[in-house]
């Protein structure tokens, strides 16, 4: 399926709704580009425990200077891997795809997106993605700040107890050893840091669809978003 001249297409939810899935098909059914702006997040959470930015012991408790340190010294893009057929974050030229899916950056990375110097550097860089439209962005604010004027946006929910059995058989099969108590725990803090931030805090925009997918397949909810499409272009 083709659309022209192209429309943004904006999706936001809480963690673990599957976001990244539906993006990915979504832009792979409309040959759009796919840009995940929580890739981004991570990939700076990352920067950050690699070089001590962070007590590890009180995520709260972050260097002061972090925000001046990063937009100089970090550099994100996405590269396409043709053997995976996705896009793949990439900081300072090292592929980080793999190391930003563990949890001890899950841990940190919604207080270091809860900082507004971080926000502003990584929205701008978002924005730019999304100038020539044909984009499926997934995130936490792209509906309401980082792309306002998406012709189609989305907010994604689910049951708690989906959202942590989806996230810890993902977690499983990546070989991690990690209980569901402690997914559970990490879906809460998150949802309340990713609620309650001063700065561009989660919330659905006013025109955006609502997708509650807790009893629906990936391919089932494709067909649901490709319906919204074909009613906005």
């Amino acid at each position: 399926m083709t659309t022209k001249p192209g429309i943004n297409i904006a999706i936001d939810g809480y963690s673990s709704t599957g976001k990244s899935t539906l993006a990915k098909s979504l832009a792979a059914s409309l040959g759009y580009r796919y840009i995940d702006t929580g890739a981004m997040y991570r990939a700076v959470t990352l920067f950050a425990l690699r070089n001590g930015l962070i007590d590890q012991n009180n995520d709260s408790v972050i260097n002061e200077n972090i925000a001046q340190r990063i937009e100089p010294e970090v550099k994100l893009m996405f590269r396409f891997n043709p053997e995976k057929n996705l896009s793949e974050i990439y900081l300072n030229n090292e592929n980080v795809e793999d190391e930003i899916r563990k949890m001890e950056v899950a841990r940190h990375v919604s207080s270091i997106a809860a900082i507004s110097g971080i926000r502003r550097f990584l929205v701008k860089q978002q924005q730019a993605m999304a100038r020539e439209k044909r984009v499926v962005m997934d995130g936490r604010d792209i509906g309401t700040v980082v792309l306002p004027e998406a012709e189609l946006k989305i907010f994604m929910t689910a049951s708690e107890e989906v959202r942590v059995e989806r996230r810890f058989k993902e977690l499983q099969a990546k070989g991690q050893q990690v209980t569901k108590e402690e997914v559970a725990r990490n879906i809460s803090e998150r949802d309340y840091k990713d609620t309650s931030r001063e700065d561009s805090p989660l919330k659905r925009a006013k025109d955006a669809l609502l997708l509650d997918n807790s009893d629906l397949t990936p391919s089932e909810q494709l067909e649901v978003v490709l319906g919204w499409v074909r009613e906005n272009i």
